[in-house]
């Protein structure tokens, strides 16, 4: 088995090579997880440290502290390489061999459109999967359903409400900012009446701040992600669970892009 090669000081690019990796609020392993890296997301390295390394996401600029074990160095030439070569994985699991041994990824997760690829100088090999999944919004969504809900979670084996909105997107070429209140700033104001598949509900508490997000489908539905990924019934009050009927979340406006 190889060696890994730590970042050192003078680096600032590198990518997540496990597959998930939690984004902490401070540099400690008890800190509350803010968000998190899947497989080949790149980085950029802000404040070095030993382990803790503070960190900037590139697709989305979202701030943290994470285990420097966790991700491997990129210089700028490879940096550069990956950002112009990566595609999101749109199938549910891979499994991806590599020098290190076997990794499984998720939905969602950074890797090459061939079945060998490179991120930096690790040599990736993945299944032969086809890649080229002809999926509508809704259909990639609904791919999540009965993934647990995880605070700063964004893969199919833990996910939050904004985490699952941007990465349900970005497989169509969205890239929405990482928290619900961000999200909630783009698109045009659409009325609940005018309202159709594929928008995005966004939900208040009594203060009037944004705290939950979900996809609007077609009848009046939505996915959303409230203890798992699930669909409810959208009324203009809000998100009426069945399940427990009663109201879980009050509807503040929805957006289309």
């Amino acid at each position: 088995m190889n060696n890994l090669k730590l970042i050192s000081p003078s680096q600032t690019k590198a990518f997540c090579f496990v597959s998930v990796a939690p984004i902490r609020k401070e540099a400690s392993d008890a800190s509350e997880m803010v968000s998190q890296l899947l497989f080949g997301e790149p980085i950029e390295v802000i404040a070095h440290g030993q382990p803790w390394i503070k960190i900037r996401t590139v697709l989305d600029g979202y701030e943290g502290y994470m285990d420097i074990k966790q991700v491997l160095p990129l210089t700028d030439k490879e940096f550069r390489r990956w950002m112009d070569s990566f595609t999101y994985q749109k199938v549910e699991i891979l499994q991806l061999k590599t020098p290190f041994g076997s990794i499984f990824t998720s939905k969602g997760s950074f890797i090459g459109e061939d079945t060998s690829f490179q991120v930096g100088d690790v040599n990736v090999q993945r299944e032969k999967k086809s890649l080229d999944l002809k999926m509508s919004i809704w259909e990639d969504a609904t791919a999540y359903l009965n993934a647990p809900y995880l605070w700063g979670g964004k893969s199919i084996w833990g996910i939050d409400c904004s985490g699952f909105v941007q990465a349900v997107f970005r497989l169509h070429g969205y890239n929405l900012p990482r928290d619900a209140y961000e999200q909630a700033e783009i698109g045009t104001d659409i009325s609940f009446e005018d309202c159709q598949e594929n928008d995005l509900a966004y939900f208040a508490n009594a203060s009037g701040k944004i705290i939950h997000v979900g996809i609007v489908g077609k009848q009046g539905q939505i996915i959303h992600a409230s203890g798992r990924i699930r669909i409810d019934e959208l009324k203009e009050q809000g998100i009426w669970s069945e399940e427990y009927e009663k109201f879980s979340h009050t509807l503040a406006h929805i957006k289309r892009l």
